[in-house]
């Protein structure tokens, strides 16, 4: 066996138990950035494999990337197609993704009882992010009868588990009208109703002036913006500007609601961010309330890590760092 199947087959066995008998979920196999494989990373939706060729250039990591997938046809009996994802292509169609075997990728996924649309090869990320399941489950558990803003909605994966979890009201607020139709197929797929006024398709910047100017007010926000934008109307960086966005949506918050805010910037340190926070609190109208988790096969288990990462993501347990804030209105 060579060093990078005892790699992926020791990443196997730590996952076992999250394998589901209906094949219809999805999780990390193998996360190389902490399991020793820098250029490699695969997932599993339901019964498709994606392996995401991170290596630049590319050509590096060809055989890794066959290795792994020969790999995985057989210790998962189980699987009906594979993707594979090479991110710094200069084709846009290998970086979406290119079809191994099998006819068609997985077109859902279901994740504590909640079924989720998927597009693989909608961009080059697949569509559902496997490092906020735990926020998932944690709107799930709090928002019932409450109304939630899911501002960078993405494909609306966080606002459909508040409404399986019995919000009253989830608007998704996304610059990508196809990120957000993915969205709509989700509540197809667990029968919630779609009013379309819920899911905007517009600027972040101009589209929250509007709902302050509007008065509007949810109990919680959910902030989960990518790493770089730009936009005619603004910019954002998570390595300088989470605090900006921060303040930006903190008047949309009711008082007692709650603001989740999530920074993946590898080189912000989780005490840095944490800083950054614990300085937006100052004034007492914002207090920390919880920092959730990323799940573990996402970070990699205790058996499987090796090395360390680029930057320490402590008192969080990977560099997508979710805190949960608690916002106080002042009163007149």
């Amino acid at each position: 066996m060579s060093s990078l199947e005892q790699l992926l087959d020791r990443a196997r066995k730590a996952r076992l138990a999250s394998f589901d008998v209906p094949h219809e979920t999805a999780l990390r196999l193998f996360n190389g950035f902490t399991e020793g494989w820098p250029g490699l990373c695969a997932d599993l939706y339901a019964a498709t494999l994606v392996l995401h060729n991170l290596s630049n250039p590319p050509e590096q990591g060809h055989a890794a990337v066959q290795e792994a997938l020969e790999f995985y046809r057989a210790t998962l009996p189980f699987l009906r197609a594979a993707l594979v994802k090479t991110r710094h292509s200069p084709l846009p169609d290998a970086r979406r993704g290119k079809l191994t075997f099998g006819s068609a990728p997985d077109q859902k996924v279901r994740e504590h009882g909640v079924w989720y649309a998927l597009d693989l090869t909608m961009n080059q990320d697949a569509s559902f992010y496997l490092d906020t399941r735990n926020l998932r489950e944690w709107a799930i558990r709090n928002l019932r009868g409450k109304s939630l803003l899911n501002a960078f909605a993405y494909t609306g994966s966080l606002g459909a588990a508040a409404m399986a979890g019995g919000a009253s009201r989830v608007v998704h607020l996304d610059l990508n009208r196809e990120f957000l139709n993915l969205a709509k197929t989700t509540y197809t797929l667990n029968g919630f109703p779609i009013h379309k006024a819920d899911f905007i398709a517009g600027d972040f910047f101009a589209q929250v002036s509007r709902m302050k100017r509007a008065g509007d007010h949810f109990d919680c926000v959910f902030l989960d913006p990518p790493f770089f934008a730009t936009t005619p109307r603004g910019r954002l960086d998570l390595n300088t500007d989470s605090a900006r966005l921060i303040n930006k949506v903190r008047p949309l918050v009711a008082d007692g609601g709650w603001l989740v805010a999530v920074n993946n910037a590898l080189y912000v340190s989780g005490r840095e961010y944490l800083s950054a926070l614990e300085a937006l609190c100052a004034d007492g109208y914002l207090g920390i309330v919880d920092l959730i988790p990323v799940p573990e096969d996402f970070t990699g288990y205790e058996g499987t890590r090796l090395g360390n990462p680029v930057t320490n993501p402590s008192p969080f347990n990977h560099s997508t760092k979710i805190a949960v804030l608690e916002v106080r209105r002042k009163t007149t």
